[in-house]
């Protein structure tokens, strides 16, 4: 039978609770996520003593049992997001208890909730409410009618008469009144909901039908202009172009439930039955319960899709961030367009600006302007021994590329390589860049952006707001915070595990350093300026406002290539170098040549790291380090071979084999850079021949791919390409 509000169950205390949640909190982070009680414990204790992710990562591994970045931030986000959870029960506990309403039975199934939404679902029948219908029949005194409703009384509408008021002036309105009452209980039944959801959740379907077709110029939501799915299997993008689609007011979504099913389930809730139980039935399912539970369902979707979204994104641009630099070239970055002439700018071999110029390569432009740009770049390339060109993959890309070839004809010795803009133009229209050139254009700041990605991804890179790199399909759909927080975490762990040179470095850079901030890396620049090159690890403590636990957290991040100490330009950190220096002395080492570096690999570990007080693991990264002191973990650089003869969509042809560089991986495939004006799509079911289960197992941001074009779609502008040889598919 349906409980009613109103009834007064005994009252329990919520006292101690607090104690137990944090041991629970510790247990449930170690079983989630696959990790011993003990490391949980240790990051968490770790992070409250002020220690980074990078710092536990490279400088703890003894402690933590060698977790990586990502496995210590999950345990950081987890722990808060279970203390988020933990707090708002110890707030509803007390708010429940207050009311003499908490029985035992709610307080284990407040305590053993694993989400926030279920928290507010079993809270739901306790909550203060504005003023409804249902308050008004209470305070109106038809409480006692709902009562005899639900017993199926003979009488219901002389019942009724007996309790009419100015409020509720006829029997019809007065039972009326009552069904409101019984709504409102009967909804907020905690069993009833839970039993819903659950249904939606495995057996009804998601579906999305046209509303304005005007609004889908390019045919974007075709997919889903007549689309159904379940639920349950519904894949993360698709709720994402959902969202988007409805948003834009594309498609119309909604849900397919099998309504019998649960009236069914409703009605055995009911010992009697009439026409006023058949309303509430009625009511509470279609009014209250199933929208509140289809806004819930929509919204753990997003919630997940996005989480998914984020983490794909993530990977893209750690992938972006570990394109293997082009170190030590005088490269010519060359940013393409056509009216307004290309941009041209010489950077040195530090990323130092030489020179910038504005050339006319392309139509619209005259033939004695084409003329006199090709004699331009030539002199450039002569003056500087110019050894590479940088041409942004924007507007004109191509075409500028078709010109650049025909200029190197006379020129062997230099190469020119496609390079990745997204994102250029926002940093030349930042604050850094004009404080780098207040007296350029954005257009030839751009130019510098672009030969200056070539010659070290990362620094520049880093220079821009990670969103707008564009590493994702569905990024301005998912939560920003969320997304900012994790492109944020890419950034600072690629930028501490490469290690920075704090002689070069810019303050942008420097602040993604484990331990710095804006300001200590805007010191470390000023102090640069006004002392000269920083010659060891110890000069930096002399920086402004860089503190112990500043320097403990940075130093073995920072490298300084020429130091009179060579592990100076190691990721040896500082608090060991009494126990390298004892290393050295046992073995012998003046100097870290080939003798030395064998000395080192005929290590027995485990002894050694005893003799000296140090953990094993740390011992290890150690050697590694001294053996390739200054070390990159970035690959040699590589650079694609676009084809000269194919320009446009319209220069293709199925079957065509083709170079490209992987610009973006997706849910369902990958986009592939061939030259063209659009990426081409390599869809999940043209990467391989045997089964993929994500497009991430084949191919990351920045591979070089060999493709083949499987379709041309001319009139939407549209690129399919195949890993797999057509030759070979059968």
């Amino acid at each position: 039978m349906l409980q009613l509000q109103g009834f007064l169950p005994k009252q329990i205390s919520s006292r101690g609770i607090i104690e137990l949640m944090e041991n629970r909190n510790l247990e449930t982070l170690a079983q989630e996520l696959g990790l011993k009680k003990q490391q949980v414990e240790t990051v968490l204790e770790l992070t409250a003593e002020g220690n980074t992710i990078p710092f536990i990562a490279r400088y703890r591994k003894e402690k933590t049992g060698n977790l990586d970045e990502t496995q210590i931030k999950a345990i950081i986000d987890m722990d808060k997001s279970l203390t988020a959870l933990q707090d708002r029960k110890e707030t509803v506990l007390a708010k429940i208890e207050a009311q003499g309403k908490l029985t035992d039975q709610l307080k284990a199934a407040i305590e053993a909730a694993e989400k926030l939404a279920d928290v507010e679902e079993l809270y739901l029948p306790y909550k203060e409410k504005r003023r409804t219908k249902a308050t008004v029949a209470r305070e109106a005194g038809l409480f006692p009618l709902a009562r005899l409703i639900l017993q199926n009384s003979p009488n219901l509408k002389a019942e009724a008469e007996k309790l009419t008021s100015e409020a509720f002036p006829t029997a019809d309105k007065a039972l009326a009144g009552a069904v409101d009452i019984l709504v409102e209980a009967f909804s907020e039944d905690n069993s009833l909901r839970s039993w819903t959801y659950n249904e939606i959740w495995n057996n009804s379907d998601i579906t999305s039908t046209l509303k304005d077709q005007s609004l889908d110029e390019k045919e974007t939501f075709k997919i889903y202009y007549d689309f159904e799915d379940k639920v349950s299997k519904l894949q993360g993008y698709r709720t994402l172009a959902l969202n988007r689609g409805e948003k834009l007011g594309v498609i119309k979504v909604a849900f397919k439930h099998n309504l019998e099913k649960m009236h069914r389930f409703y009605s055995a809730r009911f010992k009697q039955k009439n026409d006023y139980i058949e309303e509430v039935i009625n009511q509470s399912l279609k009014k209250k319960i199933i929208p509140a539970m289809e806004r819930r369902i929509r919204s753990e979707l997003t919630e997940a899709a996005e989480d998914g979204a984020i983490q794909l994104f993530s990977q893209n641009l750690r992938s972006l961030l570990l394109v293997s630099p082009l170190k030590g070239k005088m490269v010519l970055g060359f940013d393409p367009a056509f009216r307004t002439g290309a941009k041209l700018a010489v950077v040195d071999q530090t990323g130092k600006l030489i020179t910038t110029q504005v050339i006319y390569p392309v139509a619209p432009a005259s033939q004695a302007k084409i003329a006199q740009a090709k004699k331009d770049l030539a002199d450039l390339i002569k003056k500087h021994a110019i050894e590479i060109i940088a041409i942004g993959n924007g507007t004109a890309s191509r075409e500028s590329e078709a010109f650049v070839a025909e200029v190197l004809k006379d020129f062997p010795e230099t190469s020119y390589v496609i390079v990745n803009e997204s994102g250029a133009s926002v940093y030349s229209a930042s604050e850094l860049a004009r404080h780098e050139f207040p007296d350029l254009t954005v257009e030839k700041r751009s130019a510098i952006s672009i030969a200056r990605r070539l010659q070290d991804p990362l620094a520049e890179l880093v220079k821009i707001d990670p969103k707008s790199i564009g590493v994702g399909q569905y990024q301005h759909d998912v939560s920003q915070k969320k997304l900012s927080e994790n492109l944020d975490f890419v950034v600072d762990t690629v930028v501490n595990q490469v290690g920075v040179n704090v002689n070069t470095a810019s303050s942008t850079l420097l602040s993604h350093v484990s331990g710095l901030n804006k300001t200590i890396s805007e010191n470390i620049v000023a102090y640069r300026e006004e002392n000269g090159e920083i010659a060891s690890r110890a000069e930096i403590k002399k920086v402004p406002r860089l503190g112990a636990k500043a320097f403990e957290q940075a130093a073995g991040f920072l490298r300084i290539p020429n130091a009179k100490n060579i592990l100076d330009n190691t990721g040896v950190h500082p608090e060991s170098y009494p126990a390298v220096k004892a290393l050295f002395k046992k073995l012998a080492i003046t100097d870290l040549d080939d003798s030395a570096k064998a000395k080192l690999k005929a290590l027995n570990l485990k002894e050694t790291a005893e003799e000296l007080g140090l953990g094993q693991e740390t011992l290890k990264d150690i050697i590694a380090d001294l053996l390739k002191p200054g070390r990159d973990l970035r690959d040699d650089f590589e650079a694609p071979v676009l084809r000269q003869d194919v320009l446009e969509l319209k220069d293709l042809s199925v079957g065509q084999k083709l170079e490209g560089t992987v610009r973006n991986v997706v849910d369902f495939g990958a986009f592939v850079d061939i030259g063209v004006h659009e990426d081409g799509l390599i869809h999940i079911s043209e990467m391989s021949k045997s089964f993929v289960n994500h497009p991430s197992q084949v191919v990351s941001v920045g591979d070089l791919v060999t493709v083949w074009v499987s379709k041309v779609d001319l009139e939407h502008e549209k690129l399919n390409l195949s890993l797999v040889n057509p030759r070979e598919s059968n």
